[in-house]
């Protein structure tokens, strides 16, 4: 049995010979192109829709990786102009939070001189009972920075509440809206004693109860309420709010109403504390 002979053939040789065969035929068309013209048209009317078709096929792959660079490119551009955004909000956000405190300090300043007389620190709110009104807080300041049990908080317009524990860095304050607050106040017009008495129910209508009006003071709604020289642990004329609502109780002995508070017990972010006590009176107690 034979064994087939294994052609080993050459690549370079192959090449060699596919060039000379693409010389001689270049030579050929340019010797008898009359003659090949023919062949030239067959050759061509096969070959041409076949180029029609390449063509058509290469023009929608390019448009098609167009596209998809545009695409990419958008992409890129949008991704840039995301991040741009991310950073104006988080800028605009620190300039509106810069804002809100900047309008909270000028607050605390007019605050300020209108009870000069009054010593007084700064203090920030850091956090609140679980409901809706900041009825029992924490402020960041306590025995540390001179603050005391009983010293009276302000805030806004006027009166805030009082401290009722001063720990080494921070206090516990209980504000004139909470159930177990109860401020000796007199109308500002008529110095009439009356008793402001939290109630966090009332708050949701932006009011608190105001109790033992003598039946014959000429008071009414729009007068301001501000703490009593006889009230034992407030300082007398801190501001507490307006009255509304004026009746006769049912004995016909006091009268009872509504007092609208000038500070905003739903925002509280800083507060100033007077901290100069007042000498409690023997016997009587807020």
């Amino acid at each position: 049995m034979r064994r087939r002979t294994k052609l080993n053939i050459n690549p370079k040789h192959v090449l060699i010979v596919c060039v000379l065969l693409c010389i001689l035929l270049i030579a050929v068309s340019f010797r008898f192109g009359d003659k090949l013209l023919p062949v030239r048209n067959a050759v061509s009317t096969v070959i041409t829709p076949m180029q029609k078709g390449i063509n058509v096929v290469g023009t929608l792959i390019s448009d098609q990786l167009d596209n998809f660079r545009s695409v990419n490119e958008l992409l890129e551009e949008n991704a840039k102009l995301k991040e741009k955004v991310d950073i104006l909000t988080y800028q605009n956000k620190l300039l509106l939070q810069d804002k809100y405190e900047l309008d909270g300090l000028r607050e605390l300043f007019e605050l300020d001189k209108k009870y000069i007389d009054y010593p007084k620190v700064a203090a920030r709110v850091i956090s609140k009972d679980s409901n809706n009104w900041y009825s029992v807080f924490t402020i960041d300041k306590g025995t540390k920075d001179g603050l005391e049990k009983n010293m009276n908080v302000i805030a806004g317009n006027g009166l805030v509440g009082i401290i009722v524990e001063a720990n080494y860095n921070n206090s516990i304050v209980r504000s004139i809206i909470d159930d177990k607050s109860f401020v000796t106040g007199m109308f500002l017009k008529t110095s009439d004693i009356c008793y402001v008495k939290g109630d966090l129910e009332l708050m949701d209508e932006n009011k608190i109860r105001v109790e033992l009006i003598g039946k014959d003071a000429q008071v009414y709604d729009g007068y301001e309420v501000v703490t009593s020289h006889i009230s034992p642990n407030y300082h007398q004329g801190i501001l507490i709010g307006y009255i509304s609502d004026i009746k006769l109780d049912p004995s016909n002995m006091t009268k009872t109403a509504y007092l609208t508070p000038v500070v905003d017990f739903e925002r509280l972010e800083e507060v100033l504390i007077i901290t100069e006590l007042k000498e409690p009176l023997d016997g009587q107690e807020d």
